[in-house]
């Protein structure tokens, strides 16, 4: 994989985990509103962006374990830090629009 394709991949992590991040934080604001079918949706769209994001991570994971030798760019661990990040929020985002569910009555 030359170096240029990294970089793709790195930026396609970057986009993806990031939308998957900011819809995360609106289901939170959508649950604190009490619209919380629109903070399902938004959370449905999260997990479909981390599936994108997966896609390209799948992609460096099977390059290396194929016996790709990688001379790895700083911006492939800032996308891995995004993505985990994101990954995390998301986790934290679903937990708080059940619990704004629960603490409303619409379990």
């Amino acid at each position: 994989m030359t170096k240029e394709e990294l970089y793709n991949l790195s930026f396609q992590l970057i986009l993806h985990s990031g939308n998957a991040r900011s819809f995360a934080m609106e289901a939170i604001y959508d649950a604190k509103d009490l619209h919380f079918e629109l903070a399902q949706e938004k959370l449905s769209e999260a997990d479909r962006e981390f599936s994108q994001a997966h896609h390209f991570q799948t992609q460096l994971i099977q390059a290396e374990a194929g016996g790709e030798d990688f001379d790895i760019p700083i911006i492939l661990i800032h996308a891995q830090d995004h993505l985990m990040t994101a990954m995390t929020l998301k986790d934290l985002a679903r937990e708080i629009v059940d619990l704004r569910k629960d603490m409303n009555g619409q379990s």
